[in-house]
């Protein structure tokens, strides 16, 4: 069997000042942040799935919806969402701990709202909600150290984007992995120049009663 050489990068924060937020997307955007409140396994599966689809995001596709219904049962993981015009481009994963440590689990954009503008938002954003994690947990320590990992199978710009929000590297482990293809999620997904994403659809004009069917 094949392998590929992975390089795994640890970053990390310790004070809410180390983050350096990226500037806002232009309010004619439609640009907005939104916490899946809810736990909902069909949704976060879509949103890893979609997301981690070009990038080897493969640890997750065999669970289970009992699996999945678990972890985000579980106090402290928190589903942050970017909307564009309504349609969700990417999500923010949190997993914190009474403890005062926050894990930046998951964190990325579909590939069709990738070079809009977006991510460095929404890590902007989510890492916010990291700091402020505890506020939403009662008991809870107050949120001392944000941190994440990424490696080279990632986006090519992911670990760029962390550094520019002030995330600093503490360590780096180099491994041997069985090579795979990216699992989708389909060919061509994404297939878009950046900054030329999908558009917003007008909403059809409609006047009268509606009729359901």
């Amino acid at each position: 069997m094949s392998t590929v050489t992975v390089t795994t990068w640890y970053l990390e924060q310790t004070a809410p000042t180390d983050l350096i937020p990226a500037a806002c997307p232009p309010a004619g955007q439609g640009v907005r942040m939104v916490r899946a409140a809810r736990p909902s396994p069909e949704f976060s599966r879509f949103l890893y799935s979609a997301v981690g689809g070009d990038i080897l995001w493969t640890d997750r596709l065999g669970w289970s919806y009992a699996q999945w219904t678990e972890y985000l049962a579980r106090p402290g993981v928190e589903t942050w969402v970017a909307y564009e015009d309504g349609t969700p481009a990417g999500f923010i994963e949190l997993e914190g701990r009474p403890d005062g440590v926050t894990e930046i689990a998951y964190f990325g954009l579909i590939p069709a709202f990738r070079g809009r503008g977006i991510g460095g938002h929404l890590l902007s954003y989510g890492t916010a909600r990291a700091w402020d994690l505890a506020d939403r947990r009662s008991g809870w320590e107050p949120v001392r150290r944000v941190w994440l990992h990424t490696c080279s199978k990632d986006g090519r710009y992911a670990m760029s984007n962390y550094e520019r929000r002030g995330f600093r590297l503490y360590d780096t482990e180099v491994s041997e992995e069985p090579a795979a293809a990216t699992p989708g999620p389909w060919p061509g997904a994404g297939d878009t120049a950046p900054g030329q994403g999908p558009k917003a659809v007008p909403a059809p004009q409609t006047t009268g009663a509606t009729t359901q069917t």
